[in-house]
């Protein structure tokens, strides 16, 4: 019998009354020297249980490597420390996440191959999948309740309702998990509606909602959906996330405490999504594309409880008087919040061009036309593409299948222009100088879809490309990893401002180590390493101003800020405050 057993009225854990009063917490959003302090202050706000996906994209990089398991995606560590501090957890390997990560937590390499007819039971997925599941599951036997772990659940699949009605598939998961040693509760989980219900529900496997408000309608529905399960809200809304270009979204603490109680005061159990939120470091976001191309910004803050650097926020403290009058808290005090560094600048004063250096950060693709990012071995970031224009004078590039996700276009090293999928964007009037002229374009990946049927949706450039009718050939496609821009060649910078793609180089003191947000007024677009560290996207369109900054990264003592700039500047300084700026909010 498992741990964590069901009846109509809540969960029994061995054998006695419990309630899941859990928050979610992605270990892969958080720095591993951040795990303790976010786990001890779930526990402090009243918490019994965390909940975390796992990125399947991120543990098998490649389909026949082997499973990643240390740094951030060091699993193992965080269920032992979750167990110290007397935790509880909630699983959710997907196969499929979502999660506002890139491609949903389906890895490119399977994504990839359009043959393959994802989240079914064509044999080619649940084929990875059971492969994927057999690296994996051994590695976590060892934190299953049954073995004295605080593993007391694992999900089968994620919103399945909402993409497919393929029961076979979700069964051919529930057998995964049980032939493999999995013998703790089973749950999935479904938007409110009952259609979704009906589509990613399994029998014998207990069904779980996902809502924000209309808590009593929401809870009916469960209940009229199975009557025999307890009532379980496994992802409970109290924020969002945000998209470039949009708002940053918040929700009234007060108005999402009130919710709060009236899920507690129905009986029923909750997992609060998020309760940390986090970061999406490096290329780790995702995107939405319903009608048009939307990318996540870096920031996972998500107007959660605890906020992206730690910090309790509003809602820590409603969700803490709430969950006060429904179970146990500690009797401790509420955190303070953590140390910031004093403001800081930093002088950018060395450079590095980025596109003459294509060709030193991996081999060229020869191609007659050009391929996309996956087919030159690039699975994020960018890829630079380059070719000879036939004519000169005035005319139009063409490009026909448009970009993904966003192109920049320069004839003989000058800038002439920008194109995004965000706006549909296929054609570019320029003006070529000489017969001859290099065309060169660098195309950002800004993010893999993450949810419904555009997962695994090509980037680079996605088909041919002419200029005035004619079909450019000849084609060197080059990927650009970069992994450590600390082996860039910089030079001293010199007072001519830059107009063209570029990294900076800077180096700053730091007494004691401390959180921070980095600032970039006057720059545009790039990427920000502190100490080979990459903390992410930046981009003046916002909201998001600023990217947090864990105090794991930085050293006592001399540190270097590398920043990849898209664009051209005068800046010559950035600036690492003590305040976040996440930008101008929207009430929800």
């Amino acid at each position: 019998m498992p741990a964590l057993t069901t009846t109509s009225d809540g969960f029994l854990l061995h054998g006695e009354p419990f309630r899941i009063i859990s928050g979610a917490l992605h270990y892969f959003r958080v720095h591993p020297g951040l795990w303790s302090d976010r786990l001890r202050k779930a526990r402090l706000m009243g918490l019994n249980t965390v909940e975390t996906y796992i990125p399947w994209n991120h543990h098998q990089p490649e389909p026949e490597g082997p499973l990643v398991l240390d740094g951030f995606l060091d699993l193992p560590r965080f269920l032992r420390l979750a167990r110290d501090e007397g935790l509880r957890v909630l699983l959710r390997p997907g196969p499929f996440i979502c999660a506002e990560w890139d491609g949903g937590g389906l890895p490119d390499w399977l994504t990839s191959d359009p043959d393959i007819r994802l989240r079914t039971s064509d044999p080619r997925f649940t084929g990875a999948v059971d492969r994927y599941l057999d690296l994996l599951l051994p590695a976590l036997r060892p934190h299953m309740a049954a073995a004295g772990g605080p593993v007391i659940a694992v999900q089968v699949e994620n919103e399945y309702g909402a993409y497919g009605d393929d029961s076979a598939y979700l069964k051919h998961l529930a057998d995964a998990f049980r032939s493999r040693g999995v013998e703790e509760l089973l749950f999935t989980c479904d938007q409110g509606d009952p259609g979704h219900l009906a589509s990613g529900s399994l029998p014998g496997v207990l069904v779980t909602g996902t809502f924000g408000s209309r808590v009593e309608q929401s809870l009916a529905r469960l209940r009229e959906h199975r009557p025999e399960d307890p009532l379980f809200c496994a992802e409970f809304w109290i924020g969002w996330f945000d998209h470039w270009g949009g708002p940053h979204h918040v929700r009234d603490a007060a108005d999402a405490a009130a919710d709060l109680d009236r899920l507690l005061s129905a009986g029923a159990s909750v997992n609060i999504y998020m309760f940390h939120g986090g970061t999406n470091f490096g290329f780790t976001n995702g995107a939405n594309h319903k009608h048009a191309y939307t990318p996540t910004v870096t920031s996972y803050d998500y107007d959660a409880a605890l906020t992206e650097c730690g910090d309790p926020g509003p809602k820590y403290h409603a969700f803490r008087e709430v969950i006060a009058r429904h179970a146990t808290v500690p009797d401790a005090p509420v955190p303070a919040p953590g140390p910031k560094l004093p403001p800081t600048f930093v002088e950018l004063n060395s450079r590095a061009p980025l596109l003459p250096l294509a060709g030193s950060l991996a081999p060229a693709v020869r191609t007659d036309v050009p391929v996309t990012m996956d087919e030159l071995g690039q699975r994020t970031g960018y890829a630079l593409y380059r070719t000879a224009l036939p004519t000169g004078g005035d005319g139009v590039l063409h490009f026909a299948g448009g970009v993904g996700d966003r192109a920049q276009v320069f004839v003989d090293g000058a800038p002439v222009g920008v194109l995004e999928s965000e706006r549909h964007d296929e054609s570019l009037p320029v003006r070529v100088p000489r017969p001859g002229a290099t065309l060169e374009v660098l195309v950002e990946n800004m993010g893999g879809v993450n949810y419904g049927p555009r997962i695994g949706a090509p980037k680079g450039l996605l088909g041919p490309v002419s200029f005035n009718g004619t079909v450019l050939t000849g084609w060197d496609g080059h990927p650009l990893p970069l992994g450590d821009p600390g082996a860039v060649p910089f030079a001293p910078a010199g007072e001519t401002p830059v107009t063209v793609p570029a990294f900076h180089r800077g180096t700053f003191d730091v007494g004691t180590p401390a959180d921070a947000f980095l600032s970039l007024p006057g720059w545009t677009k790039g990427q920000a390493w502190i100490n080979g560290f990459h903390l992410g996207r930046y981009w003046n369109r916002g909201p998001q101003r600023t990217l947090y900054v864990p105090a794991p990264v930085l050293r006592a003592g001399s540190n270097e800020l590398v920043l990849l700039e898209l664009h051209g500047t005068t800046a010559t300084r950035a600036l690492l405050t003590d305040t976040p700026d996440l930008g101008p909010e929207n009430t929800w």
